[in-house]
């Protein structure tokens, strides 16, 4: 228990030396910002993202010279508000890459900790079914997949847990081979233990809380697998606004209606850049805090 609690204390460190960051501040406040625009963008908008307005297509944003506060970044090609269509598909991408890194996280570290726990053959052949799985790309995984069915959000997140839970597993496994050899494992089973218990109730508790910080960079990854997805027309299909499908669409028109990519993709990249720089602060205080202790 004395190293559980030492754990949770270790955690907060690691969030109150993160946060004295003015990259962490900044970055939270943008993504707050963000976020709550994504959320309430039914209230905040009155346009409708799929609704078509074929009178108001390829209008410019507000600042330009025939522009409208109605939409504020302007129209697409069928005359949709291209700002609210962007808060829509940064609310889908988010989701699912949300989804995703939990699912992967939870996998590999499950997979990881039995693997590294038990030892002997259980942990050769997770490992080999581990490497067998990083050896595969995750765009040809996608196409798999994706390209012999209706590709909907359920599946997208399906392909990235298969994709990304191996990271996971590793580095998991190496923290359970360390961590089984200590006292307090020792100890819980002179005390008659089983071992599920030792695993989900001892050693699980000590070495996910400092892999789970790495996992909000695998946020912003997926992120951009999900776009990627979108753009190549195994995303979530139309009329769902993605980041993928605005871009892709808006592609065609770059040189006169720049605007239909330059806006989602502004965002898009605005949004990955706060989760990286979040990310990177808890990882800089984790390695800070964990070689102090």
């Amino acid at each position: 228990m004395n190293k559980q609690y030492k754990q949770k204390g270790i955690f907060r460190k690691i969030i109150s030396d993160g946060w004295k960051s003015y990259e962490m501040k900044i970055s939270v406040t943008i993504l707050l910002i963000i976020l709550i625009m994504t959320v309430f963008s039914p209230i905040l908008f009155e346009n409708d993202p799929v609704k078509i307005n074929i009178k108001d297509k390829f209008l410019p944003p507000f600042f330009m010279e025939t522009g409208s506060l109605k939409y504020i970044f302007g129209t697409d090609q069928l005359g949709r508000d291209l700002f609210v269509r962007s808060l829509v598909g940064l609310k889908n991408a988010f989701v699912i890459a949300f989804l995703s890194t939990v699912g992967m996280f939870l996998l590999g570290c499950l997979i990881g900790i039995i693997s590294g726990y038990y030892g002997k053959f259980t942990d050769t052949v997770l490992m080999r079914i581990t490497d067998i799985q990083m050896s595969i790309p995750v765009i040809i995984l996608a196409i798999t997949i994706l390209g012999i069915s209706r590709p909907n959000a359920f599946l997208i997140i399906i392909v990235l847990v298969l994709a990304g839970w191996p990271v996971y597993s590793r580095v998991s496994r190496s923290a359970a081979l360390a961590e089984k050899e200590k006292e307090y494992v020792r100890a819980a089973k002179i005390l008659g233990a089983s071992n599920p218990r030792i695993l989900f109730f001892h050693i699980a508790p000590v070495i996910l809380p400092p892999i789970a910080f790495v996992s909000i960079l695998d946020i912003a990854r997926m992120m951009i697998f999900e776009a990627i997805f979108g753009f190549i027309g195994i995303g979530v299909q139309p009329p769902t606004p993605t980041f993928g499908t605005i871009i892709s669409s808006g592609s065609q028109y770059l040189i006169n209606y720049w605007w239909i990519t330059v806006v989602p993709g502004f965002l898009l990249v605005l949004t990955l850049t706060c989760l990286n720089l979040i990310g990177g602060v808890l990882e800089r205080s984790r390695n800070k805090i964990l070689a102090g202790n």
